[in-house]
This record gives structure tokens, C-alpha cells and sequence, in this order.
């Protein structure tokens, strides 16, 4: 089996290109891959993307045209915007282990919802007034969400809320929550042109995780690897 050449240098130095046999990736590539590869640091996101196009240089076929519109059209919900749900709260804090606390800011929730069903204009009021959020001083405004940017538990619940005053205090474990939803942009797909390259992209990625096991699997066999199976379709990972 052909033997992969990547250099890499000790220190602080800038490294040279990465060779792939005859081929070479330089920085600049790398730079312009990371940005499908996030990460907790720059470093981690770089050794992502070089890793990617090591493995693309070995034998990844490049996706036609056909290919990328099946994959599209086979996972729209990787291909769409979330609906949105424009948001305002008041926070009433209280820890989950503190049981009174829970209770009482659940009374005092149900009667600020009370005031707020009476003169729903005073929300901004009753927030800077209420909010143990530091959204209070925008009078609880948090904003455009979509799925995934706020709590699970809120999240969950906001998914399910209509337009409007929710008439009852929502749990989190950070208190108590009075929501109003002010506005809802349902979620659409993103038509194929406008995300044609992020398609090609993602079936790229698959290809070279493909590839990237097919290698490993057949290093391996190459080597002999004994007490671990590699492939992660087996049974168990670990062998007796």
C-alpha cells in the first residue's frame, strides 16, 4: 500500500504544504476548508480540514450534478431554514433543588400573568420590573429563536406554543418563565441554486468518511490490529 507523506514541523515554525504523494495542500486551502469543519479552537477546526483533504486526495470521487440533487431531495431537513418564533420573557428565579422557592415563584408568576392578561402593554414594564433575566432591560425581548438557542426544556415548549401571551408559568431549571410570542416565520426549504454548493459539500464529506474507513480497515489488515475491531459497523468494538 502507498505510504501518505504529511510533514508537519516541531515548534511554532510554520509547517510546509502537506504532500499527498505527488499532490500538495497548501495553507491557503486549508484556511478556505475550515469553515465547514467547526470546532472549540482554530487549531482543532485546521487539523479537521487538513484531515478532510488528505483524505479527499486518496480516491474521492467528486459528486455529479445527479447525485447532489437526489441528496437534496432525500433530506430536506438538512436543507432548510427552522421556523422562528419571535420572543419575550420574564424570568422568576429559583433554583431546582429549592422546593419553596419553586412554589412561590410559581404563585408569583400566575399573578403578574393575571396583570399581563388584563394590560398586555405593560409586558416591557412588568419585565424590568420582574425579570431575573438580563433581557429585562430590553423589557424581556430574546429576539428571533430558532430551535436549539435557548434551554431544552423552554425549547421544547416553545416549539409547541401559539402566537401570543402563554397563559401559564413555564418550568426551566433556571425558575419560571412568563412567554409571550410575539411573531412566527414557519420554518421553508431552501431551494437546491441557492445551497447548491453546501449539497456538493456535504455529499463530499460523506465520500471521505467512506474512503477515510475503507483506508484505515485495509491499514489495519495491513499491520494486523488485534483486541479492537475498527470498523464501526461491527457488533462490538472491543473483541474478546
Amino acid at each position: 500500500m502507498q505510504k501518505i507523506d504529511i510533514e508537519t514541523v516541531p515548534g511554532g515554525a510554520t509547517p510546509p504544504p502537506i504532500r499527498v504523494g505527488e499532490a500538495s495542500i497548501d495553507h491557503a486551502e486549508i484556511a478556505r476548508e475550515m469553515q465547514y469543519h467547526p470546532a472549540d479552537s482554530a487549531g482543532d477546526a485546521r487539523g479537521r480540514a487538513a484531515r478532510a483533504l488528505v483524505v479527499r486526495e486518496l480516491d474521492v470521487p467528486e459528486p455529479g450534478e445527479a447525485d447532489c440533487r437526489r441528496f437534496y431531495a432525500a433530506h430536506p431537513e438538512r436543507f432548510s431554514e427552522p421556523t422562528r418564533r419571535r420572543v419575550r420573557h420574564v424570568l422568576l428565579a429559583a433554583a431546582p433543588d429549592d422546593a419553596e422557592a419553586r412554589d412561590a415563584g410559581y404563585r408569583r408568576g400566575q399573578a403578574l400573568l393575571e396583570q399581563l392578561r388584563e394590560a398586555p402593554q405593560r409586558f416591557t414594564e412588568l419585565a424590568q420590573r420582574h425579570s431575573d433575566c438580563p433581557s429585562k432591560d430590553q423589557g424581556g425581548e430574546l429576539g428571533w429563536l430558532a430551535p436549539g438557542q435557548t434551554v431544552p426544556e423552554l425549547d421544547r415548549a416553545l416549539r409547541h406554543l401559539p402566537v401570543g401571551l402563554h397563559g401559564r408559568p413555564l418550568a426551566s431549571r433556571y425558575g419560571w418563565h412568563l412567554v409571550c410570542i410575539d411573531e412566527r416565520q414557519e420554518g421553508r426549504a431552501l431551494p437546491y441554486d441557492e445551497i447548491a454548493d453546501r449539497v456538493r459539500h456535504s455529499l463530499r464529506e460523506r465520500a471521505t468518511r467512506r474512503a477515510l474507513r475503507h483506508y484505515l480497515l485495509a491499514l489495519a489488515e495491513e499491520i494486523g490490529v488485534a483486541g479492537i475491531a475498527l470498523d464501526e459497523d461491527a457488533a462490538g468494538a472491543l473483541m474478546q
